[in-house]
């Protein structure tokens, strides 16, 4: 952690929605004049599309059939972890990324399913955000946890969180439903030793659960909307956390246990704002007046 070079690190499983998230931080860093530099977790994965492709076949022939994007194996959690102490520590670090499709491999100049060159961030800048799978990962000598300043865990229940996947793999990446199923399963090993444990290490964690049933999430036709959600909101610590004035702002909300307010999923984005706009600006207050 970092009064000079302060870290928001958003973290959360393969369509749990941190990419929605992400842009509620966009906002609030334009409309408060926050010059965020930005990271994204696929630019720490060890491998690039064929070569993660050839590696899961060699551990699928040696019997591994859980080798995942969630393991430590398959990614840089200690180049991670220096990029977080680096940028604390100095205001800069080295990244790279991760080009998804067509339309950034004409942005970034390479092929889909490739990486960038590393390079430095960009200096100066206000505050460091992270999004992706390990932005509070602890493995091992790895502690990546402990340099963000701020820690948001995206957790849709189980359910939804397939369900989300399997549609977003579907309608953008062409994957069939048994394919998507076939990662699913493979990652789970993976999944429950490096991805749940995070969210123990998170200051918030937005959930968002179905009101509508999710049973059988791999025939669902349909991702419930958010007028079929509800979003559990936990906070590691309640200390000055204003409660009243939540509940008096968030039409339909209410306090389930002392840490965690309970709100109608279609109020997300207003939560999120009316949380998250003053601990940025708190950061970035403490930043200015430290230098």
């Amino acid at each position: 952690m970092s009064l000079h070079h302060p870290i928001i690190s958003v973290t959360g499983s393969s369509g749990a929605g941190t990419t929605s998230v992400r842009r509620i931080f966009e906002q609030i860093f334009r409309r408060e004049e926050v010059a965020a530099a930005y990271i994204e977790g696929d630019a720490f994965h060890r491998y690039d599309r064929a070569e993660m492709k050839r590696v899961m076949a060699d551990e699928a022939a040696r019997g591994n059939h859980h080798y995942s994007h969630f393991g430590p194996d398959s990614n840089l959690f200690e180049e991670l972890e220096e990029t977080f102490r680096a940028y604390s520590a100095t205001g800069t670090g080295r990244t790279r990324h991760y080009i998804h499709d067509d339309k950034e491999a004409a942005e970034f100049g390479g092929k889909p399913g490739t990486f960038t060159e590393w390079e430095q961030i960009p200096t100066p800048t206000d505050l460091l955000f992270y999004e992706g799978l390990h932005g509070a990962v602890v493995s091992g000598n790895v502690d990546v946890a402990r340099y963000a300043d701020l820690k948001i865990g995206v957790v849709p229940v189980i359910n939804l969180e397939w369900i989300q996947k399997i549609h977003r793999d579907r309608s953008h990446r062409g994957y069939s439903t048994e394919a998507v199923t076939d990662t699913i399963l493979r990652r789970m090993p993976d999944y429950v030793n490096y991805i749940c444990p995070q969210f123990t290490h998170t200051d918030i964690n937005f959930q968002r659960v179905p009101t509508v049933d999710t049973s059988n999430p791999f025939i669902a036709r349909w991702i419930p909307t958010a007028d079929e959600s509800i979003v559990v909101i936990r906070f590691k610590s309640p200390r000055g956390i204003d409660f009243p004035y939540l509940l008096s702002m968030i039409e339909g909300s209410w306090m389930s246990r002392a840490n965690s307010i309970v709100i109608p999923g279609g109020k997300l984005d207003i939560a999120m704002q009316l949380i998250l706009t003053p601990m940025i600006l708190n950061l970035v207050e403490k930043k200015r007046r430290a230098a």
